[in-house]
């Protein structure tokens, strides 16, 4: 059974005399303070229990402890594993048991483990409790949206064309390592490799010339890997070996399909496809365009998200698609009146969240001013305030900027490492989480 609490008390803390050092100790008292939050994590650990590492491996208190430094430095896992092994401060703050120090993989594998539903429960706890105490003040907020981008390439037809044909040559030609059948097979994969360069450094009419000998070529390797799946199925008696296997062909399958279907019709037929029909990477499928505005391009998630005077983020809503930001004004106070059990009495948002409806129901929510930094045709007296009062929110609102800026900054929130969605969603709370407890020590401390 995986222990939620390392039994080590803090005759044995020894933290350096340094501003680090010293952060890691407030930090640590914080979070002995709240022992609520490992009772949450511990249900993600209840029923498949990972493998131990050493004698008993990371506990549970351990294991939230290494995700908050991960996020909080910006280390790889290689790095923290090393960190956890040579620093004092480190093993103190992650209440390693006596002179075990975990692998990458057991950190990695302990780390990921928890789920991002249970981060997110992790994140409100914190919050409700630091505003039952009157540290959070809800009464008077600030909104805005950004980006976390998805860790993935630039998104063109030919890389995703040669990405697919890639990984599933690769799985047929391992198939007798994993599930003890031999496959015969024509290796696409320099042929793909070699064309999908050509398009890159191609101009015009060339491009379409290669794509045609591009595309035939993905659709043999779908065919080759059907046949390989029947193969397997007929050759391969025990479905617990088989069955990853063919889940996993069948799931790149479908995605390369999906790129050869864009890619027929964007460039062969010149159509224009809409976003949410394309693929933009074949390992993080999940991926979202995100225009705003005139800016770049940006492949990821949008996130909603506000925060109070003194920089706590009060709520974050990791979206889909890419919706307006009009459209999510009300589900960020909707999202405060669930989780506070009130609405504040003053708002701020950007320009791009202003609508007269908006205004309108904020108002029926019950808040008293509803506030955005370009008025939009809106009036002063439908928001509730004086032209004094709304040129200083608007020197308020921009203190969020600041809070996004750091959030991403230093706190990893500029792109999600995580593999797949649930690793993507995971890292941003994660990131979320760091920053809240981050701020809290610094309130604390003056």
């Amino acid at each position: 059974m995986r222990e939620i609490r390392t039994a080590q008390t803090s005759l044995f803390d020894v933290y350096a005399r340094h501003k680090f050092g010293e952060f890691l100790r407030l930090l640590s008292n914080l979070l002995d303070d709240q022992p609520q939050l490992l009772n949450l994590i511990a249900e993600d650990f209840q029923f498949k229990e990972l493998k131990a590492t050493g004698r008993k491996g990371l506990s549970i208190e351990s294991t939230f402890r290494c995700m908050l430094l991960k996020q909080i430095s910006g280390d790889s896992y290689e790095k923290l594993a090393f960190h956890l092994s040579d620093s004092s401060s480190y093993r103190s703050f992650a209440r390693l048991a006596g002179h075990y120090s975990p692998s990458k993989s057991a950190l990695s594998n302990s780390i990921r483990r928890i789920q991002p539903q249970t981060l997110e429960r992790v994140f409100e706890a914190i919050n409700q409790t630091a505003y039952e105490q009157g540290i959070m003040d809800i009464k008077r907020l600030r909104i805005d949206s950004t980006v976390v981008s998805s860790n993935i390439a630039p998104p063109l037809d030919s890389k995703l064309l040669d990405d697919g044909i890639r990984v599933l040559s690769r799985l047929i030609a391992k198939s007798r390592d994993v599930t003890g059948v031999k496959l015969r097979l024509t290796d696409y994969r320099k042929r793909s490799k070699s064309l999908a360069a050509r398009i890159f450094y191609g101009k015009g009419t060339e491009k379409e010339q290669l794509y045609a000998q591009l595309i035939p070529l993905a659709r043999r390797v779908i065919g080759q890997s059907h046949k390989a799946i029947v193969q397997v199925e007929l050759r391969c008696s025990d479905p617990a070996i088989s069955q990853p296997w063919i889940e996993e062909v069948t799931r790149y399958q479908q995605l390369l399909e999906g790129v050869i279907d864009q890619a027929q019709r964007r460039v062969l037929q010149g159509e224009k496809v809409p976003a949410a029909e394309k693929i933009y990477s074949l390992f993080e499928p999940h991926t979202d365009i995100i225009i705003k505005g005139q800016r770049d391009i940006e492949y990821g998630h949008k996130v909603n998200l506000s925060t109070d005077a003194k920089g706590l983020i009060t709520v974050l809503l990791i979206e889909e698609g890419n919706p307006c930001d009009t459209e999510r004004f009300i589900p960020v106070l909707k999202a405060h009146q669930s989780l506070y059990q009130a609405v504040p009495d003053t708002t701020i948002a950007d320009g791009g969240y202003a609508s007269q409806k908006n205004t309108g129901d904020g108002k029926l929510l019950g808040i008293k001013r509803v506030g955005f930094h370009k008025k939009k045709g809106i009036t002063l007296s439908d928001m509730g305030m004086k032209a004094k009062t709304l040129k200083a929110l608007r020197n308020f609102r921009a203190g969020i900027e600041g809070n996004i800026s750091e959030l991403k900054r230093a706190f990893g929130a500029s792109k999600a490492t995580w593999k797949r969605k649930e690793g993507f969603l995971s890292f941003v709370w994660a990131s979320a989480i760091s920053y809240n407890l981050t701020r809290l020590v610094r309130i604390e401390s003056g």
